[in-house]
């Protein structure tokens, strides 16, 4: 198993709870990715948003480029595998740029290709946002736009939202033939897209039951294609403690949502409805998951260093190769997660 985290561009993850972590800021998050290196974690997801969705949208968010490409200069080993949407980022304009934080990492740039679910932030900035089959359909013209300029020499398209004519990116990116390109999604349009274009399919938490046989679908569609086998990654939330007793208590504190009953929840609950409501799940979502964002708590990594082990192991018996990990507080939690469950690991 490869072990990943979140990375705070938001200051921390829990929505119900404000003031957790501090706001969002360089210096954390740059102390934060550097010190994971040092303790075994192999990558770190920088989520794309430019408004807030877990604290509010008055909140301060780190825009995810800037910072992945200051942290590139600043850590040595670690993947950095960062969100884009597409409709956010002209693709040669993007590829190039993405280009350069490859060869300023050494070859670390992994991308998070994100078909934007937000509506609101994109009509906040002026652009585009189209309806769900048609966002599939401009991630896949896009992704070959950026392939094609990482690929070629030079690179002409002309396509629905794109047009290019004898584009040249140079330098190319470290990574050979591209960086790895993880994507998610559970619509079918969204698994024939990923299945054909991607290089890995990350997945909200769920239990290893359901994950293995979506692991098992995706298998099937990716064979289909005649491509290599791709990657495999979930995301999940971790509270590690001595005792059962002690985890189910922290618990319990993280998903209290205050305000609920009395029709005053937390700033950010309107964005998580509408979120709701604009996507195609294949399980309903339930409103008390509210607090632990893409169903960190599914996935069941509560409990004492022997369970959790036991957990991931039941995951990679699935086919599961990545756990995208959230934690509050989060320096302090991972430490710990790194002490008693990474390290006492074999490889």
């Amino acid at each position: 198993m490869r072990y990943g985290y979140w990375a705070p561009v938001f200051g921390g993850w829990l929505r119900n709870l404000p003031e957790e972590d501090g706001a969002a800021g360089w210096e954390s998050m740059s102390r934060l990715v550097r010190r994971s290196e040092e303790i075994g974690y192999d990558l770190t997801l920088i989520a794309e948003l430019n408004l807030n969705d877990i604290k509010g949208v008055q909140a301060p968010a780190l825009d995810a480029w800037s910072t992945a490409a200051a942290l590139a200069a600043v850590t040595r080993s670690i993947e950095l595998m960062v969100a884009v949407r597409p409709n956010f980022h002209q693709p040669a304009l993007f590829a190039k740029a993405a280009a350069n934080i490859d060869n300023i990492a050494g070859g670390r740039l992994a991308l998070n290709v994100v078909s934007s679910w937000w509506a609101k932030e994109a009509t906040s900035y002026g652009l585009q946002f189209d309806e769900h089959d048609d966002r599939y359909a401009r991630t896949s013209e896009w992704l070959q736009v950026v392939d094609g300029l990482w690929r070629e020499p030079q690179f002409s398209f002309s396509g629905r939202y794109y047009t290019l004519d004898e584009a040249i990116v140079e330098p190319k990116p470290i990574k050979r033939p591209r960086p790895v390109i993880y994507a998610g999604g559970e619509s079918d349009a969204a698994k024939t897209m990923i299945a054909r274009q991607c290089d890995a399919y990350v997945m909200h938490g769920d239990t290893p039951e359901h994950i293995k046989l979506k692991i098992a679908d995706m298998r099937e569609r990716r064979g289909r294609e005649g491509l290599p086998p791709m990657q495999y990654g979930m995301a999940a939330y971790s509270i590690v403690r001595d005792s059962e007793a002690e985890a189910l208590a922290e618990q319990a504190r993280i998903t209290t949502i205050p305000g609920l009953e009395a029709g005053a929840p937390p700033p950010g609950f309107a964005n998580f409805d509408q979120w709701l409501s604009g996507t195609q799940l294949e399980r309903e979502l339930k409103i008390q998951e509210y607090s632990v964002s893409n169903r960190g708590l599914r996935p069941q990594l509560v409990g004492t260093p022997e369970r959790i082990a036991d957990r991931v192991e039941a995951y990679e018996d699935a086919g599961l190769d990545l756990l995208l990990l959230q934690m509050s507080p989060q320096f302090e939690e991972m430490e710990r997660f790194s002490a008693q469950v990474i390290r006492p690991r074999p490889n």
